[in-house]
């Protein structure tokens, strides 16, 4: 495609060297993945709208809902409004067919795209049905192009089993993940022609899913019990994929604490209130991404993706340290939690949003993560039953003006939830 001179900036930033990554485990070694494109800078720039787009896994609602609560919570200040577009049974092509009319009127000014589930089919790699993939990859990026929008082009995930709801799939399980990897590298080549960024989600899955197997046993499926369809551990890859993707750095703030002289200072969207003998009591408008103590259930635990890939060290860091320590170990309170360290170990920072599961800014992150939710519900309802339903058919325009008025209070919901929050760090000196 001929580039429009605006877009000649974006497209050099995104023009990097692909990344040696450390090389598959042997067992994985039939899997040959390309080198994929890094996004070597923040890609979202404050008042975004994001248009989340993707096939029946987008439709679930799980890393949608944590894509979102993590830019509202995490990153306030960027002011991101987003829209949740999944569909399920959804091909790119499809998408295609459909995007001008549901997606391009709202104006979104960055994409990311989830397709390549369904489109490889459930077969043993076909190059037909390839280069179809690769010519409607390539036309939705550049339709979003068109009104200058930024994309991130996401890979589909893995498979743990062969979808028995697929009438027409064939092969196994390893015939069509080694096809998906195929279609992820398909993905790069098309990200990297196209000069769009590119969110990896094929490989930290893969991954993930051998070592989950090995951690939890055999039965433990990162796709989800379907073998298809992720839960929450999954879920979490993929949105770790995506906010990679986009280029998040993860520095969500920093709280220092100098005993000799008494005094904290905070940065990065923290404001300490006052300072009293090792209490530090602060004002946080950036939330750390908090899921509470994890469920029993690990497939469908957030915490379980959390130890799968390394969301915290990468991409959630609330870092705690501390200066001139009077002592060899302290105890660190935040919340109901205690957590002991080394004046080595303080001194070093220690990341208080890994180590503290149930911290006390967990209430304000999931009051924003609800509302998120019952805001995509209704994304869903507005696209495909009511735009896409009688209605719709009826009177298009009339049903967007009408839908729209009833996700504005819901899209308030998300706004006002996000409110700054009080809370107090404690540090003892263990004597």
């Amino acid at each position: 495609m001929t580039r429009p001179l605006w877009l000649l900036p974006l497209a050099f930033a995104l023009r990097l060297s692909a990344r040696e990554l450390p090389p598959l485990p042997a067992e994985l070694s039939p899997y040959l993945l390309e080198p994929a494109p890094e996004t070597s800078a923040p890609l979202l720039k404050r008042g975004d709208r994001l248009a989340i787009c993707g096939d029946s896994i987008t439709e679930q609602k799980l890393y949608s809902v944590l894509l979102e609560t993590y830019l509202t919570a995490c990153l306030p200040e960027l002011e991101i409004t987003c829209r949740q577009y999944g569909w399920s049974g959804e091909q790119a092509g499809g998408f295609l067919k459909r995007m001008a009319s549901d997606v391009l009127r709202f104006q979104p000014t960055v994409a990311t795209t989830c397709y390549g589930m369904n489109d490889f089919r459930y077969v043993p790699y076909d190059e037909a049905i390839a280069a179809e993939y690769r010519k409607n990859q390539t036309a939705v990026i550049d339709a979003f192009q068109g009104i200058g929008c930024r994309v991130v082009l996401g890979s589909s995930g893995i498979i743990d089993s062969v979808p028995h709801w697929v009438k027409s799939a064939t092969g196994t399980r390893q015939d069509l993940n080694l096809a998906l990897s195929r279609f992820r590298n398909i993905g790069v080549g098309v990200a990297t022609a196209e000069e769009v960024a590119f969110a990896d989600l094929y490989r930290p899955m893969l991954l993930a899913d051998h070592v989950a197997k090995k951690q939890y046993g055999p039965d433990f499926k990162v796709s989800g019990k379907d073998g298809v369809h992720p839960g929450w551990a999954g879920q979490l890859v993929m949105a770790y994929g995506f906010l990679k993707g986009l280029g998040v750095s993860g520095d969500l703030g920093a709280v220092t604490y100098d005993e000799a002289a008494g005094k904290a200072t905070a940065a990065n969207g923290h404001e300490v209130l006052a300072t009293d003998n090792g209490r530090i009591t602060l004002r946080s408008s950036r939330l750390p991404f908090s899921t509470g103590p994890g469920a029993t259930d690990k497939d469908d635990s957030i915490r379980a993706g959390l130890a799968l890939v390394p969301f915290d060290d990468e991409l959630n860091r609330f870092m705690f340290r501390m200066e001139s320590p009077k002592a060899a170990n302290y105890t660190v309170t935040w919340g109901d939690q205690s957590r002991t360290y080394t004046a080595g170990q303080l001194g070093n920072g220690v990341n208080l949003a890994k180590d503290f599961d149930n911290n006390p800014l967990l209430p304000a992150f999931q009051k924003i993560r609800d509302a998120v939710s019952k805001k995509q519900e209704y994304e869903t309802r507005q696209i495909k039953t009511l735009v896409h339903g009688p209605e719709g058919a009826a009177d298009l325009e009339a049903t967007f003006a009408l839908t729209e008025k009833a996700r504005l209070p819901l899209a308030k919901a998300v706004l006002d939830a996000k409110q700054p929050a009080e809370h107090v760090i404690t540090v003892a000196a263990i004597h």
